[in-house]
């Protein structure tokens, strides 16, 4: 693993840790469902850009295939 793939783990430990800490008696979230909303789509939006928008390579890049990419972009209103 390399150190950014390291430094990303941590900063999610660290998060959802600090969300369970400040429920304060509340229930949680479905957390898993959270946690990926909160990635994905900056996760799209940088790769795409990274992709030059080119939606092919931005799916040829993160391992999915491109009607995928096509139909989380649309879930998380990516343009």
């Amino acid at each position: 693993m390399s150190a950014k793939e390291s430094d990303l783990a941590n900063c999610v430990r660290r998060l959802v840790t600090e969300y369970f800490k400040n429920l304060d008696g509340e229930k949680s979230a479905p957390v898993y469902d959270m946690v990926v909303a909160c990635v994905e789509k900056p996760l799209l939006e940088v790769v795409l850009t990274h992709a030059g928008g080119n939606q092919t390579l931005a799916a040829q890049v993160l391992g999915i295939n491109r009607n995928t990419l096509r139909k989380k972009m649309q879930q998380y209103g990516v343009k």
